[in-house]
């Protein structure tokens, strides 16, 4: 039955599409749901207009709920997430942008009224609805494994001068098991080293110096060049190249990366850097990776760079099309 839904981006409402899959078929779901508050995408049915908070995140746990379902016990769920605040009209844009953007199928809230001040909140709170979901979750079940943080380093430009500009949002790791599936080799990266030799680590055929900061929790090989019959652990590839020891480390937290606008799509499609740790660490090579809300495809892009399949559901036709062109077009 799953097979009719592999490699497909459905336009349907992603609660009816996912109560078609089967339970425990989903390897690893990667999705960044509309936020509150910040946009109008100008299609029926959508989430992110309610005037509650708890009406918002009320409706995601409905489909969270279907996605704990189909989810593997050993599958994992990454959830990216960005907040807002009570009241601010916070994201709207001006209203040349706007009016660009709504050739594109987006309208941003040009004529809408701020969202009205939440009960339990004042003006200009921020409500915190990435941790309140996320709290949500935990408490229906899941288990909240780690927040990540999403360091943008080009951030939207914001005119406030009674705080910082946010330059931040969260992907949160979330299961149905306490022992799960996660390859983390397969996202070490280098570690930071200044030659000094506080500390030996001793592996392999060689020994390996190193300084008190770092003290080599892992080892790995990186791509140099030259030799036939290895294997990219970061892409989990046969390639040809030559592999140097060098001292590796697990992947931090915080990961660092650059927004992307796509001209064909809407702008608030993640770039595909953020998420391809995502799939190669929580989703094994030929599993099937799920996106509820698909938008422009970057994680069926990643899915498929990466030897994974993918389902994908999203409710505006218009992104749909442009998902499966930019899948096309590979």
């Amino acid at each position: 039955m799953i097979e009719q839904y592999l490699n497909r981006i459905i336009n349907i409402d992603c609660k009816s599409g996912i109560s078609n899959l089967p339970d425990n078929s989903i390897d690893c779901v990667v999705t960044s749901p509309p936020y509150f508050g910040l946009r109008d995408y100008g299609i029926s049915g959508q989430i992110g207009l309610e005037n509650d908070p708890k009406q918002y995140i009320a409706k995601l746990l409905e489909i969270f709920a279907e996605v704990y379902r189909v989810l593997k016990k050993e599958g994992t769920f990454w959830l990216n997430m960005g907040d807002s605040y009570a009241g601010s009209g916070h994201g709207y844009l001006t209203k040349t942008v706007a009016k660009q953007s709504t050739n594109k199928g987006t309208l941003f809230m040009l004529n809408r009224p701020p969202t009205p001040v939440p009960s339990g909140l004042k003006q200009k709170d921020l409500i915190g609805i990435p941790w309140r979901i996320a709290f949500a979750l935990q408490e229906s079940g899941w288990y909240l494994r780690q927040d990540i943080i999403w360091n943008k380093p080009n951030p939207m430009p914001e005119s406030v001068k009674d705080r910082c500009t946010k330059s931040h949002e969260y992907i949160f790791l979330l299961t149905k098991s306490a022992r799960y599936y996660f390859n983390h080799s397969v996202i070490l990266e280098p570690a930071a080293y200044d030659g000094r030799k506080d500390t030996l680590y001793k592996g392999g055929n060689k020994d390996m110096n190193c300084n008190a900061h770092e003290r080599w929790p892992q080892r790995g090989y990186v791509l140099k060049e030259g030799k036939t019959g290895q294997t990219d652990q970061y892409h989990g590839k046969s390639i040809n190249g030559t592999y140097v020891e060098k001292p590796m480390r697990n992947k931090r937290s915080v990961w660092t990366v650059s927004t992307k606008p796509l001209k064909e799509a809407h702008f608030a499609s993640y770039p595909p850097e953020l998420i391809t740790p995502c799939i190669l660490a929580g989703c094994p090579e030929q599993g099937i990776v799920l996106d509820p809300f698909m938008g422009s495809g970057t994680t069926a892009i990643v899915a498929k760079q990466n030897n994974r399949n993918y389902i994908g559901f999203e409710l505006n036709p218009e992104y749909v099309q442009i998902a499966e062109k930019r899948i096309y077009l590979l």
